[in-house]
């Protein structure tokens, strides 16, 4: 706010000195135009003088010449002057112009222009500055976890739509937090109990081992019931870590998709808007087939979404030089292929790229943590659609197929 303020004190003095330096100028032009009539009637002195006559139309600032005696030489009501000409006195009446009035006219313009300058400053500072300052500790407060910030609300048109947009973000990462502080209580509790349930069988296979290393039974069916015994406690064991398995792999991100349509070119136009400048900068040639419009049956901002991850993916394993959309129709989908060139991913990986955190042999010396796929896969499978992957002629394919309606 000091900066608003200084700046505001610098275009004030900036406009002060503007308009003192035209007053200047004007006022210097208003004399030299009022000093125009005495040269005009010099010059017309000369020509009586040398010719007994004049002509008025050669004098614009002078508009009468009269000779008379006495008194009335000097009776006029006009702005007027005396000279001498060929031995006679000659009464000059001249017009000074409206110089005056032209000063007082632009003062009075920028008189206006000032009062407008102060208050477009004025509602600058009310209207975009001071919100602006109230929502600014916001994103610091959300940012360090502070997810019970007060969000001061606004009814400006510049920020009432961006302070709701906040409020909903903050409401996002509080249930996200809840839903993860949950799910990992739960995951928690289940990997304590199993661990208790896992010590008694483990228990009762260390002492049976012991009693058969120990060579305690000497009857063979009491050895083998022992064994029996080891097996299915070894079995008991297995099943648990299963389950452990299984909590561990379960979901650990929720996804959420609004059933809807949405037509095929607004969802590629937007992709592209968005990503045609950035392969641009980088010089990678992004290709884009045309093809006949369609409603897809969809949540357009997932569907947006899963193709913004297959392009990131694009980029960062491939060599850069060509991305490719490309589309195709079958059995009532529509087919939407990212292809990209210098792919460098073993085919033997194909089935394992749509799991969590897996990452290709491809993936060395590039961040990333292994999600992008198998988050394409869980919101084309909430959509009723499905995504694949091939790869041809060292090119990397994966298509999504989305429904249509």
């Amino acid at each position: 706010m000091k900066a608003f303020r200084r700046l505001c004190m610098a275009v004030i003095m900036v406009f002060l000195l503007l308009t003192a330096v035209c007053n200047l100028f004007l006022v210097g032009v208003k004399n030299s135009n009022e000093g125009i009539y005495r040269v005009e009637a010099k010059r017309l002195a000369n020509e009586i003088a040398e010719t007994g006559s004049f002509e008025l139309e050669k004098y614009p600032h002078i508009t009468g010449v009269f000779q008379a005696e006495g008194d009335d030489l000097y009776s006029s009501d006009a702005h007027c002057l005396i000279i001498k000409a060929g031995g006679a006195l000659y009464r000059v009446e001249y017009t000074i112009g409206n110089g005056q009035r032209g000063i007082a006219a632009v003062n009075g313009a920028f008189g206006a222009l000032f009062l407008l300058m102060l208050w477009l400053l004025y509602y600058i500072r009310k209207h975009i500055l001071v919100p602006f300052n109230r929502l600014n500790d916001v994103s610091q407060e959300l940012a360090r976890g502070n997810l019970a910030v007060p969000i001061p609300e606004e009814k400006s048109r510049f920020f009432g739509k961006f302070t709701w947009s906040v409020n909903l973000l903050r409401e996002s990462i509080e249930d996200s937090r809840k839903k993860e502080i949950a799910m990992q209580r739960d995951k928690k509790l289940l990997l304590l109990s199993l661990s208790h349930d896992i010590k008694t069988p483990l228990s009762a296979i260390k002492l049976g081992a012991k009693v058969l290393a120990r060579g305690l039974y000497k009857d063979e069916e009491k050895r083998r019931a022992a064994a029996e015994s080891i097996n299915s406690r070894a079995d008991e064991i297995e099943r648990f870590v299963s389950e452990i398995t299984k909590a561990a792999s379960e979901d650990f991100m929720s996804f959420e998709v609004t059933p809807g349509e949405a037509f095929l070119s607004a969802v590629i136009t937007r992709i592209e808007a968005r990503y045609a400048p950035c392969f641009a900068m980088r010089g990678t040639e992004l290709v884009i087939q045309k093809t006949e419009d369609c409603i897809l049956s969809c949540d357009p901002d997932r569907l947006a979404e899963c193709l913004q991850n297959l392009l990131e993916n694009a980029i960062k394993y491939g060599d850069g030089r060509r991305i490719e959309i490309s589309f195709d129709k079958m059995d009532g989908c529509k087919l939407i292929t990212v292809a990209n060139t210098g792919c460098t991913l073993e085919g033997k990986e194909l089935p394992q790229i749509f799991e969590s955190f897996h990452r290709g042999n491809n993936a060395n010396g590039v961040q990333g943590n292994g999600l992008g796929l198998f988050i394409c896969r869980r919101l084309m499978g909430l959509m009723n659609g499905a995504v694949y992957a091939d790869i041809r002629e060292g090119c990397f394919f994966i298509t999504l197929v989305v429904k249509m309606a």
